[in-house]
């Protein structure tokens, strides 16, 4: 378990699937993913990190409120294919009745500090529809800067955004 001044990042369980379900199938929060998610793709995503956990030791975590308990999203380290190279990327989505209040950024900001004290990855990664201005402000707020843009798979412009283990190390966390 990673914790924050507010927040509590854990493994995923079946039982958070009512909260997650909340945030990957609301179609707003979505918009930059190639599709809302069914109870279906919320199930396999909880499957899909807690095999992660058992073949990485990380993945997406379930973001849970300390003040009530309750599960307000995930943000975790995946390996991605960015751009046809596998990296290790920060990703969160967090429900909507909680943005704007810096809990992407809280939780982002533990995800990289534990990922350069836990793993050997010497940089780490963060990617999203260019039009994703809330994602990308997150991504800069942890010290990441934009190393990239191409045109993904469905024809739209994707930013990457990268921060360095010498420049994570520079910043004194």
């Amino acid at each position: 378990m990673i914790e924050t001044e507010r927040l509590y990042l854990r493994e995923m369980t079946e039982g958070d699937f009512p909260a997650l379900y909340t945030v990957l199938g609301d179609s707003d929060i979505m918009q930059h993913y190639p599709y809302t998610f069914d109870e279906s793709r919320v199930r396999g995503w909880i499957a899909k990190n807690r095999e992660r956990y058992r073949d990485f030791g990380f993945g997406l975590w379930a973001v849970v409120l300390k003040e009530t308990g309750g599960v307000i999203g995930d943000c975790g380290l995946t390996m991605q294919n960015i751009n046809g190279s596998i990296k290790p990327e920060i990703g969160y989505h967090i429900a909507k009745a909680h943005q704007r209040h810096g809990y992407a950024k809280e939780a982002a900001r533990a995800v990289r500090d534990w990922a350069f004290r836990n793993t050997p990855f010497r940089a780490l990664y963060s990617y999203m529809k260019t039009a994703n201005a809330a994602s990308s402000a997150t991504a800069k707020a942890n010290g990441m800067t934009l190393t990239d843009t191409f045109t993904d798979s469905e024809g739209e412009s994707t930013s990457v955004y990268a921060i360095t283990r010498s420049e994570w190390n520079k910043m004194g966390v």
